[in-house]
Parts: structure tokens; C-alpha cells; sequence
């Protein structure tokens, strides 16, 4: 069985942090912990994890660092490193960023800009631009998750930061239900991104995009994965898993099952690449 490292792993503690956007009686308001990630994932050989930030309050963040860090720490689990919260645009950022340079843990930072008011056009702004060329020079990645129509603005922001390393989340966010226009947009918005060599890209989250549990095949998933690993080449695509988000409409083995499907054809040495290898090298995991 090949070995996995999962690249975008979310918890949270309800007893320990209020999450904004998460309100009671919503599906996910429930405890998250290492207990319930162990649950989800056994038996499929997930050898490392790596946190991803859940949109913490912005007087929790660095809370929120202190509580990963600490599971990192302990070695009880497999969640060895973490991308953790920030804002870019705020006055304080760069306070903020230059003590997690010392963290051997804390491997980069994401600043949400698909969600509600923020658009990722946003990051071409002076201050945010400023904020990420700091990353570059800390040694930090970036996560880019943003709509599908705003690739083109994310390229922009990548040729604007050359030292910079960016990851672009869920294979740009692609739905179940593009037109073909809406298809080929995307497909010329990753390549424009792989032309960049300072991105790689998680093949992750697409079943949070128009798909619904119980009514989705490998087959369905395979054109965006598909187009997605050929886009980025197999040294710059790493599995992640997003959960717990992705139980809405699959299990954690549906979506690694399906994956590993849909891979089949591909070599050893490609998938392995996909599961584990670029993981461990992109984070410098130990």
C-alpha cells in the first residue's frame, strides 16, 4: 500500500475555538480533533499529515499556531507540519510572520480569498503584494484557494512574486457543473499557472464543487484530475485530503479509493510522486 502524506488536513476543537463561519446545527459543528482524523483515515496508510488553517477569528490565530504546533511537537500523531492563518493586508502581518520563521513546524500561511467580500484580485494590492514577497524571503509558502474564474488574477499574482512558493489549492476549484467554455477557462487558467514555476497544486477539494454524496463515480472526478496532473506534470501535484470538509459528499477512503482509480494507469513512480514523494519534498517533511 502506498504510503500517503496529506496536505490539507483541517481540525478543530470546539471546546478550545469558535470558528466564524461555522455555526450550530451546521453538518461540521462537531468535534474534529486527531481523534476523529485517526477514525477517518485508518487503515490507509497516512504516514503525515499537514494542517491546514480553518478561517479562525483573527484574535485566535495565533492561538491557533500555539495548539498545532504543540500536536506537531508530540509526535503522537501523523500531522508533522502546518499552513496556518493570516491576514496579509493587516498592519501587523509582518510582525506576525517573522516569528514563525523559527517554527520548524510552521511551513506556510494562507489568507482566504474565495470566500465572502474577498476576491482574489485583492492579492495584487500593494500591502498584500508586499506581504508575500516577505513570505518568499522567510522561506513560507502561500496557499492560493480562490473561484475558478479568478485564475487569471492568480497567475498575476504569481508572476508578481517570483521568490515566492505558491500551492494552488483543490485544483483551482473546478465544479461538477462548468459549460464547456466555463471547462476550457479553467483548463487555459491552470495552464497559465504551471507555466509558473514557482506553483505546484493539491488535487483536493473537488467534490465540495457541485457533487453530491452518493451521486458521484471516479469516472465523474476524472477529467478535472486528469487535466490537472497533466497540467502541472507529476513532480508538481501533491494529494490532499480536505477534511473533514470533503464528508459532506464522501467518506475519507471514498476519496482516496477514487483517486488511486483513477491514477491506476499512471506509473508507480507517478503516483508514489502524487501520494507522498513531492509532499515530503515541497515541505521539506522529515
Amino acid at each position: 500500500m502506498l504510503p500517503i502524506v496529506d496536505t490539507h488536513q483541517h481540525l478543530w476543537d470546539l471546546t478550545k475555538f469558535t470558528l466564524p463561519w461555522l455555526k450550530p446545527g451546521d453538518a461540521l459543528h462537531t468535534q474534529h480533533t486527531t481523534k476523529e482524523y485517526a477514525a477517518a483515515t485508518a487503515g490507509l496508510n497516512i504516514v503525515k499529515s499537514v494542517y491546514m488553517e480553518v478561517g479562525m477569528a483573527a484574535a485566535d490565530r495565533q492561538r491557533e499556531v500555539d495548539y498545532v504546533v504543540e500536536i506537531c511537537k508530540s509526535g503522537t500523531t501523523p500531522m508533522c507540519a502546518a499552513v496556518v492563518g493570516g491576514d496579509l493586508a493587516s498592519a501587523g502581518f509582518e510582525q506576525y510572520a517573522r516569528q514563525l520563521k523559527d517554527s520548524p513546524h510552521v511551513k506556510g500561511i494562507r489568507h482566504m480569498l474565495h470566500v465572502e467580500g474577498v476576491k482574489a484580485s485583492d492579492g495584487l494590492k500593494p500591502d498584500f503584494l508586499n506581504s508575500l514577497h516577505l513570505l518568499g524571503e522567510l522561506g513560507l509558502s502561500f496557499d492560493l484557494c480562490i473561484r475558478p474564474q479568478e485564475i487569471a488574477d492568480a497567475t498575476k499574482i504569481v508572476t508578481a512574486c517570483p521568490g515566492t512558493r505558491f500551492i494552488l489549492d483543490h485544483c483551482g476549484n473546478p465544479h461538477r457543473d462548468f459549460t464547456t467554455e466555463q471547462t476550457h477557462q479553467w483548463q487555459a487558467g491552470l495552464a497559465a499557472l504551471a507555466a509558473r514555476d514557482n506553483v505546484v497544486c493539491k488535487v483536493s477539494g473537488i467534490l465540495a464543487n457541485g457533487f453530491q454524496r452518493g451521486e458521484w463515480t471516479a469516472q465523474d472526478l476524472a477529467p478535472f484530475v486528469n487535466a490537472t496532473l497533466d497540467t502541472f506534470g507529476p513532480d508538481r501535484v501533491m494529494f490532499g485530503g480536505d477534511w473533514p470538509v470533503l464528508t459532506g459528499t464522501a467518506s475519507y477512503s471514498e476519496w482516496v479509493n477514487a483517486l488511486k482509480q483513477i491514477v491506476s494507469n499512471r506509473s508507480e513512480d507517478q503516483q508514489r510522486k502524487l501520494f507522498h514523494d513531492n509532499a515530503v519534498k515541497f515541505y521539506g517533511l522529515a
